[in-house]
């Protein structure tokens, strides 16, 4: 028997009938269609915004306020001298985009610091957004070069 766009049907239980409201008392939602009698919730395009409570003042207000969000900080994608150390070899140039295409940085942010965790004992020159100051001495006690980009 062929399949034919006439004897289409969607399956039993998935199509739910939608509720007609304020279509007179038999349809059992006239009147008043279940919205109840007067009151705000009651009236056409009634909506109040969220966290209103009725003129009480709102929680979000009631809560004290602490702190501040600093919008100018930078956030760094920080590493470690150790990993230099392993991962580089000596007379190495370490850059940004070096450290994203060997996978040892996934992303940058607002750029990359090198931190003094670790020794180096190879001669690097490091091209990187910062350093803090343990890094700096100890990349340049190995006789390595920083530059800041």
């Amino acid at each position: 028997m062929p399949l034919k766009l006439e004897d289409l049907r969607p399956t039993d239980g998935s199509m739910k009938k939608r509720v007609r409201v304020g279509r007179g008392p038999g349809s059992g939602k006239g009147k008043t269609a279940g919205k109840g009698h007067k009151g705000q919730k009651s009236r056409s395009g009634a909506k109040s915004k969220p966290g209103f409570e009725g003129g009480q003042t709102p929680l979000y207000v009631r809560i004290p306020k602490k702190g501040f969000k600093n919008v100018n900080k930078k956030i760094y994608t920080v590493l470690n001298l150790d990993l230099l150390e392993q991962r580089f070899n000596d007379e190495d140039e370490v850059t940004v985009s070096e450290l994203l295409e060997r996978g040892i940085i996934k992303k940058t942010l607002d750029g990359v610091k090198i931190l003094g965790e670790g020794t180096i004992n190879k001669k690097l020159t490091v091209k990187v957004n910062a350093f803090s100051k343990s890094a700096k001495e100890k990349i340049e006690a190995a006789g390595g070069q920083i530059e800041v980009i």
